[in-house]
């Protein structure tokens, strides 16, 4: 390679890192007297010189120290707000703030801070224009932002900024009242003050308390205009309790049928208003107008979660709609709430959520140190009848084959053989749920009853045929489940293999 080739490439590296990390772009008109009025940028020209970088232009006594700040007054392209001082500093907390007019609101009141601190003392990164004349060509005119600060010495800087450096789309024009000198600083400095007060409020509709103060979730009761039955799911019993057997979930379905829980698809019903995040406010401080335009002075869905530490919530959710800033989303909010959030319908569960997308496929969940009684009768005739019972009632804790004796239709049998029976039935689960079902008017192929004694309730399984590769499972009179029919027909056969000691079926398909 020739040497004037390598000396280009060389001085080209060299002016690359100048441009990128050490230079400041300093646009100015080659005399602001030439070019005054013309508010043409195309007059813009480049220098690497970095006068001016460093100088604080906002502070309370000349850059000595930044001062307290009491207020703020910031207009910009979508209005204006006032930021004010709530909570002067003290030597181990900073001064916290709020927008005038918002405190009755749930305020992101870190974002808010930074109207102030990102400001406070802020310092050049270069000068641009020193006694500037044509303050269009930086946007200075009429500026993207005007804002005021007031100290608590008294003292107020007022400050304006103009259009983005087409240079360094990083740094922005920046001048301050009583000087006609121009400045870049740092957008990042002031990127929210063109932010408008519904940026401000909280997007989070309802804090998710710690874990260790989480209220239990005494009720939760749905309501939805495409449903005719409400979903009420309560507190299981089982939950809290490992000898209660059941499922994970903290809850069960009460209405429109008692079920069981999914916990991994329950639980964002049960506790999804916890942390429950909008994407947008649609409205603050709402009016009755506001209300029914969004759609929610007849809510689609009204759902009510009762806890334990008084609290009541009624959210509120309006019709799904879509359009292209928002995607899919509803209007929503609390009742007698002042905010109007739009949720995406990822953050909407309530708003689809059937019985059988919560419900769990587990057809018995007792666990089987509990049962007291258990019978089962076969269509032809066979019945089987047992009855269970602790060795020593005063143990504290049965849970061994050992602690139990048992009888089989009157007989003792080892308690071992009625365990391994036991565990056939709470082994399958559900094909499918059956709510819609009715009861066949007929008798049904297999009927199983037992007694939960720890829970002190009665639970009766009946098996209807319903298909030749299907049975309907009744629980306690009502449609429950879809059944494999060849589990039915092996709990038939396992039953009849009680008295004869015959090892029992174990797979079925």
């Amino acid at each position: 390679m020739k040497k004037e080739v390598k000396g280009i490439i060389a001085l080209g590296g060299v002016l690359a890192v100048l441009g990128g990390g050490l230079a400041v772009m300093k646009l100015t008109d080659k005399s602001d007297s030439e070019s005054s009025g013309s508010g043409d940028k195309s007059s813009v020209e480049t220098t690497t010189v970095p006068e001016g970088s460093g100088k604080v232009l906002v502070s309370d006594s000349d850059g000595q120290n930044d001062g307290i700040v009491v207020s703020v007054h910031v207009k910009n392209r979508e209005g204006e707000f006032d930021v004010v001082m709530t909570e002067p500093p003290t030597e181990q907390i900073a001064a916290k703030y709020n927008i005038s007019g918002c405190e009755d609101l749930d305020m992101d009141t870190g974002l808010i801070a930074t109207i102030v601190n990102n400001v406070n003392g802020i310092q050049s990164s270069g000068i641009i224009a020193e006694n500037c004349t044509d303050f269009a060509k930086y946007g200075l005119e009429d500026p993207e932002i005007s804002a005021e600060m007031t100290f608590e010495s008294g003292k107020t800087v007022k400050y304006s900024v103009g259009i983005k450096n087409p240079v360094d789309a990083s740094t922005s024009y920046f001048m301050t009242e009583g000087s006609n000198d121009v400045y870049l600083i740092e957008n990042s400095r002031v990127s929210n003050y063109y932010k408008k007060i519904e940026d401000f409020i909280s997007k989070t509709m309802l804090e998710s308390p710690a874990e260790d103060d989480m209220p239990i979730v005494e009720s939760l009761i749905l309501e939805r205009d495409d449903l005719d039955y409400r979903i009420v799911l309560a507190p299981s019993e089982t939950s809290t309790d490992s000898n209660a057997g059941g499922t994970s979930a903290t809850h069960e379905m009460i209405e429109p049928v008692s079920s069981y829980l999914a916990v991994e698809k329950s639980s964002k019903i049960t506790h999804g208003m916890f942390g429950l995040t909008a994407s947008g406010i649609y409205a603050y401080h709402c009016t009755d107008a506001d209300i029914k335009s969004a759609g929610l002075d007849a809510p689609f869905c009204r759902t009510e979660m009762k806890c334990s530490d008084g609290n009541d919530y009624v959210l509120l959710l309006s019709k799904m709609q879509s359009d292209e800033e928002n995607g899919k989303f509803c209007y929503a909010m609390f009742e007698d709430g002042s905010v109007i959030y739009t949720l995406s319908d990822d953050n909407a569960p309530w708003m689809t959520v059937t019985p059988v997308d919560i419900a769990s496929r587990i057809m018995i969940g007792n666990t089987v140190w509990n049962i007291t009684d258990l019978s089962v009768s076969i269509s032809t005739g066979e019945k089987a009848e047992f009855s269970l019972a602790p060795i020593d009632p005063s143990k504290e804790k049965n849970d061994s084959s050992e602690d139990f004796t048992a009888k089989l239709n009157g007989e003792d049998i080892q308690y071992e053989r009625f365990r391994l029976f036991y565990k056939l039935l709470v082994s399958a689960n559900a094909e499918d749920m059956a709510f819609d079902e009715k009861v066949p008017d007929k008798k049904p192929i297999v009927s199983l009853e037992y007694t939960d004694g720890y829970l002190d309730r009665t639970y009766k399984f009946e098996f209807y045929e319903y298909s030749p590769m299907t049975v309907l499972v009744t629980v306690n009179g009502e449609c429950r489940f879809f059944g494999s029919r060849a589990y039915a027909d092996t709990l038939i056969e396992n039953v009849r293999r009680l008295e004869t000691g015959e090892e029992f079926i174990t797979t079925w398909r």
